[in-house]
């Protein structure tokens, strides 16, 4: 095998068993930012060794005992707490000569630990965001800019001061307990679908999606949820990314131009992602029926998944679920997707009002969703010229160039009547 490819399978490697290695070494040094430092020497090391001596049998185990050995000496130049030092120059030593992991290494714990140190609000959302890409994703920090659209520097300022921040607060090295858990778990779980939306809907740029982000943020609520098992919201999360990642191929066309809910081919719609997705709602409702907002969004998700087309959709059970989310999670997003419910189970005048009465409100002034939805009712109605200016002011609100093309065809259409 060439450097190259030796390169190449220690990236792929590297991918897969970073956050695991990250999260070992943390529970021994108790710092994030230390952990990934020393893991990354690891990884140096495997560059060094691996193209001439060959990849070994458990290279993820390999990467694992070479970063806790680095670990090992961090501590002993830093003479950290000396009862700590001989306990783990014992563990050490008891190392198994091939690198396995030993058997009660408690891997699943220290990974659900990095999760909530991760995403801890002591940390704002941008910094949650960068360093859980980094930390859980193994991203790379150009990676992580090119997906959000911004510089090599910002993102690698905010990834060091998040660390920063970390470190200065003392944040323990723990899962939370007892009620702080539930808040806590929340962060978490905003932080993901927060990656999976921007994938999903790309706020910015040229392309409507982001096919990686979405693949990440799947990846991460499935390990979540083999780690909190217990936990219905984790379940109704996982749903939620896996039904509406199924819609992946048949949400643009071609030329990468957005395809719209109701005009989508439905036989593009991934199955074996619904299947999935169907399962994981299952099991949220079994844990703690359709209480929480990921739950709830679940559902709604699979009432659009069970349709075989548009007509068949039940659009007066999805207009009833997003008002039992309007009542745990209030907000005007929620009530203007409840206006779409409303306007396909009612007709377009019942819809339209309250679209109006959030225009009324205020609140969602600057968000370019409002006009889009407004266009399209008055559409329906006839409302033609007063559905392109909807239209064409939405259309100066999105930051996306993709979604803007769209809207603006909308209102060229409208202007034909």
């Amino acid at each position: 095998m060439g450097n190259a490819d030796s390169h190449r399978t220690i990236d792929a490697i590297w991918r897969i068993e970073s956050a695991r290695i990250i999260a070992v070494v943390a529970r021994m040094v108790r710092d994030v930012g230390i952990a990934e430092d020393l893991a990354q020497d690891a990884l140096v090391a495997a560059l060094q060794q691996w193209p001439q001596e060959g990849i070994p049998d458990k290279p993820g185990a390999w990467l694992t005992a070479t970063a806790k050995h680095r670990a090992l000496d961090w501590l002993r130049r830093n003479k950290l707490v000396e009862r700590k030092h001989a306990e783990l120059g014992r563990e050490m030593d008891a190392q198994p000569a091939d690198f396995d992991l030993a058997p009660d290494e408690p891997i699943g714990d220290d990974l659900l630990r990095l999760v909530f140190v991760a995403c801890h609000p002591v940390l704002s959302t941008e910094a949650r965001v960068a360093l859980t890409l980094r930390l859980l994703g193994g991203l790379t920090t150009a990676e992580i800019a090119r997906a959000f659209l911004a510089s090599e520097p910002t993102i690698a300022q905010r990834i060091v001061r998040a660390k920063r921040t970390l470190a200065d607060a003392g944040v323990p090295f723990e899962v939370p307990r007892g009620g702080e858990l539930t808040a806590r778990l929340s962060s978490v779980l905003d932080v993901i679908y927060l990656i999976f939306n921007e994938g999903y809907s790309a706020t910015a740029g040229d392309d409507w999606m982001r096919p990686a982000l979405c693949e990440e943020a799947l990846r991460l609520g499935r390990i979540l949820a083999e780690l909190a098992p217990n936990e219905p919201e984790v379940h109704g999360l996982t749903a939620l990314m896996e039904i509406q990642a199924s819609r992946a191929r048949a949400r643009v066309n071609g030329s990468g131009e957005p395809i719209l809910l109701m005009d989508q081919n439905r036989a593009q719609w991934d199955h074996v992602l619904i299947a999935r997705g169907l399962a994981a709602l299952h099991r949220a409702e079994k844990l703690g029926g359709l209480r929480g907002r990921f739950s709830l969004q679940a559902a709604i998700a699979a009432c659009h998944a069970r349709a075989r087309t548009g007509a068949e959709t039940d659009w007066t059970r999805i207009a009833a679920l997003y008002e039992a989310l309007a009542q745990i999670a209030p907000s005007p997003v929620v009530e203007l997707n409840r206006a779409v419910a409303v306007a396909m189970a009612a007709g377009p005048r019942a819809g339209l009002e309250i679209v109006d009465e959030l225009c009324a409100g205020g609140r969602l002034e600057n968000y370019h969703l409002l006009p889009s939805v407004r266009g399209d009712l008055l559409t329906r109605l006839g409302r033609f010229a007063e559905a392109r200016e909807e239209f064409e002011r939405a259309a100066s609100l999105t930051r996306n160039a993709r979604e803007r093309k769209l809207l603006l065809d909308r209102a060229a259409a409208c202007a034909r009547g």
